[in-house]
């Protein structure tokens, strides 16, 4: 039996569930000042974890580093909190390795670049899935504008938050904490049920989910 979607228009939503959300988002995060603020407005209590402030702070200084174009710094770090978790996430240990070898090409030191792609990358290609990987990286070093190179988009800044977002939840599911926020969880639920939806009624339902048109309804 359907269930009728207006038995849900007048249901009240608990702002402490919101607002649980968002600091759960801010956590996540490590928008540590922005957490402060949040608690202080809205009357709520300090995360249950005693060292979740502590831990954000450091997991803020390990993606600083991963973002800022320090990945040795970021990989030293990472394993002063989490010792194991690039010894068991390979991926995520080449993606750091090699945030550190775009940027040696960035920045012009080709032979540096090189060697280091011999000693830390190399050994990866015993792999087979990482065989594509090293040979677009390596393809950077043959082009003077390594920027204006059909592999630029590993040079850009979206790439290393793509490798900052995975090192971030990879830190939080070795502490056994969730690994996406709780806005995340929703908005990837939504964008499910409204494309299930769209399948259901046809090409008249359901415009595809856009968080930047919610957010100006």
């Amino acid at each position: 039996m359907d269930v009728d979607p207006r038995q849900y228009e007048h249901i009240a939503i608990n702002d402490n569930d919101i607002h649980n959300i968002v600091l759960s988002y801010l956590v996540h995060n490590c928008y540590k000042e922005t957490v402060d603020s949040f608690i202080t407005c809205t009357g709520m209590k300090q995360p249950d974890e005693t060292d979740c402030l502590e831990d954000m702070a450091k997991r803020k200084r390990i993606l600083h580093f991963a973002l800022e174009g320090n990945a040795l710094k970021a990989i030293e770090l990472t394993e002063q909190l989490a010792n194991d978790l690039l010894e068991k996430n390979k991926d995520l240990h080449f993606d750091l390795l090699s945030l550190h070898f775009v940027e040696l090409v960035c920045s012009r030191k080709c032979t540096e670049a090189l060697e280091f792609a011999q000693t830390k990358l190399t050994p990866f290609g015993k792999v087979q899935k990482y065989v594509e990987k090293l040979e677009d990286f390596m393809a950077l070093l043959a082009y003077e504008e390594p920027e204006k190179s059909p592999m630029f988009h590993l040079l850009s800044m979206e790439y290393r938050q793509h490798v900052a977002d995975n090192l971030n939840r990879a830190i939080l599911a070795h502490e056994n904490r969730p690994s996406y926020a709780a806005m995340e969880r929703l908005i990837q639920q939504t964008t499910a049920v409204r494309q299930c939806l769209s399948q259901e009624v046809g090409k008249d339902g359901f415009p595809p989910f856009s968080l930047k048109d919610f957010l100006k309804s």
